[in-house]
């Protein structure tokens, strides 16, 4: 194998196709398996401590119905489960956001969409639409409008001239998430319902304890349709790390393919946003990540940042549950904790004079 110079001055071996191939399969296999060790601990710690041979004998369904089963079945499993998907959901939404406003800096929540979905989600709850279906159909359908919303609001606020910066669209972000979360706050008090504000107060803080076998369906129908939508704009996401005028030159309609990916994008968001709440930063780390793992190219990019999300979203959750056992902090809380120092050391770290 031919070699090549370090700083050092000392030979070191090239890297090949085939030795990043298998850095990738390490880094998938690596997530995975940390996942799934993060899945159990989920399922066998808590305010009732389970033995781990009692929560593999309910998931196998060897012993007999027990209490523990209970728990683990009905009420730890689908948490764990919502937790894998919101987490893969937000990761991949936020690489692609990355990718799409070419700013690292960016998220669902940074960016004001999961604060439109939330305000979205107020409304409906304010309101009352939907009924019975309210959970299934009107709520996720109110969080996509508002998230949508905050996007073209955010887009329209950070364009000026027909160019976009990312100090502009940072700043319209933070503002538009400020005003659609005083909204949805102003909704509340007007409605005068106790009620509603507690419920409310669970899409403004994000967690993971509403979640049942009967709502986890839509949010990993999507996660799955529209990752996988995703995975196959991987090459047109890459051109698009050489600049807009770049990606022009080689093809790509950037103005059009923008638009379609940003509501893709959005979809996705409201839909995590409806069944969990406004979980930040989980958008933002994990793609950083993932990026130091195994490089930029999306179609390695993109399921990496998912199993990295996936999981940081699951070990948040359990501390969550456990550190203050039996009481349950608002997970969106510990990740706030967690990304706002990463994003101030982004910040730090980003070269003198560099674009946002």
């Amino acid at each position: 194998m031919s070699t090549v110079l370090d700083r050092a001055g000392k030979p070191k071996e090239k890297s090949t196709p085939a030795s990043g191939t298998s850095r990738y399969v390490l880094v998938v296999a690596g997530l995975a398996l940390a996942l799934a060790l993060a899945g159990i601990a989920s399922l066998a710690l808590g305010s009732v401590r389970i033995p781990p041979g009692q929560v593999l004998d309910a998931l196998t369904g060897r012993a007999a119905p027990s209490p523990y089963r209970t728990i683990v079945l009905d009420v730890r499993l689908p948490r764990v489960l919502l937790g894998v998907v919101v987490g893969a959901g937000l990761a991949v939404v936020g690489a692609v956001l990355q990718a799409l406003v070419n700013n690292r800096l960016a998220d669902p929540f940074l960016l004001g969409i999961s604060s439109g979905a939330s305000a979205g989600a107020v409304l409906v709850l304010v309101l009352g639409v939907g009924g019975g279906v309210t959970t299934t159909i009107a709520l996720p359908g109110g969080a996509f409008a508002g998230a949508l919303l905050a996007l073209v609001l955010v887009y329209g606020l950070a364009r000026r001239g027909g160019t976009m910066t990312g100090v502009r669209l940072v700043l319209a972000g933070v503002a538009v998430s400020y005003v659609l979360s005083a909204l949805a706050t102003l909704l509340l008090v007007v409605a005068g319902r106790p009620e509603q504000f507690q419920e409310a107060l669970y899409w403004s803080l994000g967690g993971l304890g509403s979640a049942r076998w009967d709502t986890l369906a839509l949010p990993a129908a999507v996660l799955v349709l529209g990752v996988g939508a995703l995975l196959t704009l991987a090459r047109p996401l890459d051109l698009l790390l050489v600049g807009e005028e770049g990606a022009t030159v080689l093809g790509l309609d950037t103005a059009r393919f923008r638009a379609a990916v940003f509501v893709l994008a959005s979809l996705v968001t409201a839909v995590m946003v409806a069944a969990s709440g406004a979980v930040g930063f989980i958008g933002l780390m994990a793609p950083h990540a993932a990026r130091l793992a195994v490089g930029a190219p999306h179609r390695r990019l993109l399921p990496v940042a998912a199993l990295g999300g996936a999981l940081g979203l699951v070990l948040a959750d359990l501390a969550a549950r456990t550190v203050a056992a039996p009481q349950d902090i608002p997970v969106g809380v510990l990740t706030a904790l967690i990304g706002g120092p990463f994003f101030l050391w982004l910040m730090r770290r980003r070269p003198e004079g560099a674009p946002l």
